[in-house]
């Protein structure tokens, strides 16, 4: 029933532009399985720490898999299997996530595309494809940010030195030194929008938000009419449209596939109609799939691993 479910869910995706729209933009997939972002054994007890935290490349693959095929060229970042777990300057895994963004650009650069879709890997495989994509159309760019957390944690904090929950801050060009001097530009807080928005985990987080300035909506606003974020990308007045979809939004009660579990989540059809009405009117340039967790599937492949003649 699940492989039913999240087959449905990018079946339904097809409609965005950057799935099927034919146009003379030049469009790549990113295949993007790094999961040293994250840190979240505590969300997966029924898994162990490494299986846990190493899901997120699994999901990366299954995403690819399940995704519709396009003829797209598709592009893979070399992600290290390596498991250290490093903390340095308040982020685990620093140097590695440092090396593979800048792996990530290289091959972006090289290959120099107008449009990006990304599957991920945690949620900060958005980085740099949206910091590419707005160098390349000259920070003329809004970001709706279609996720339950705000992910402006800083290395500062000491609280949480999961890096997938510093990568809004990472956007705007704040944290730590060496990660954003790598970066190609930086976005204003004012471009950018939460959708889905319900889980601060601590106050220091909210009065973030204010200070920066980051609007955000919460699902009710949005759960029968995208008209309150088309009106914010016309406010903006900018031409093209970053979307980054992280898979905690959606209600666990319908769909279970992220490493977070908020209740009062978005369903599906409601994601599908926010990022295909947002297609409707912009030009989306960039389109991120993150934080997939696939559970069972991982269970699955553990218990292959075990049976003879499969070895």
């Amino acid at each position: 029933m699940k492989k039913i479910v999240i087959t449905a869910l990018f079946l339904l995706l097809i409609q965005p532009c950057l799935f099927a729209k034919e146009d003379s933009a030049k469009t790549i997939r990113l295949i993007y399985p790094q999961w040293q972002g994250g840190k979240i054994s505590s969300l997966a007890p029924e898994l162990n720490e490494k299986d846990s935290s190493q899901g997120y490349y699994l999901g990366a693959e299954l995403l690819e898999f399940l995704a519709p095929r396009t003829k797209q060229k598709t592009l893979r970042v070399p992600v290290s299997l390596d498991y250290k777990r490093v903390e340095k300057n308040g982020i685990l895994d620093r140097d590695t996530i440092s090396i593979q963004d800048k792996k990530a650009l290289k091959l972006i650069k090289k290959e120099n595309p107008d449009k990006i879709v990304t599957l991920g890997g945690d949620c900060s495989v958005s980085v740099v494809p949206f910091l590419y994509l707005a160098n390349k159309h000259k920070n003329d760019i809004s970001i709706i940010w279609i996720d339950a957390h705000p992910d402006i944690t800083l290395p500062k904090d000491k609280t949480y030195p999961g890096y997938h929950a510093m990568a809004v801050n990472s956007l705007l060009g704040e944290g730590d030194k060496k990660i954003i001097k790598a970066l190609p530009t930086k976005i204003e807080s004012k471009n950018i929008l939460y959708v889905g928005l319900r889980d601060w985990e601590r106050e220091q987080i909210k009065t973030r938000q204010k200070e920066l300035g980051i609007n955000h909506l919460s699902t009710e606003d949005v759960k029968t009419s995208s008209n309150s974020i088309i009106n914010w990308i016309q406010q903006t007045k900018t031409k093209h449209v970053l979307i980054h979809f992280d898979l905690d939004v959606l209600d666990p009660t319908e769909i279970k596939f992220s490493a977070g579990s908020v209740d009062n989540g978005l369903k599906v059809d409601e994601v599908v109609r926010i990022i295909n009405d947002i297609s409707n009117e912009f030009d989306i340039v960039g389109l991120t799939i993150a934080e997939p967790l696939p559970r069972t599937e991982i269970k699955i492949k553990n218990m292959l691993e075990r049976l003879p003649l499969l070895k």
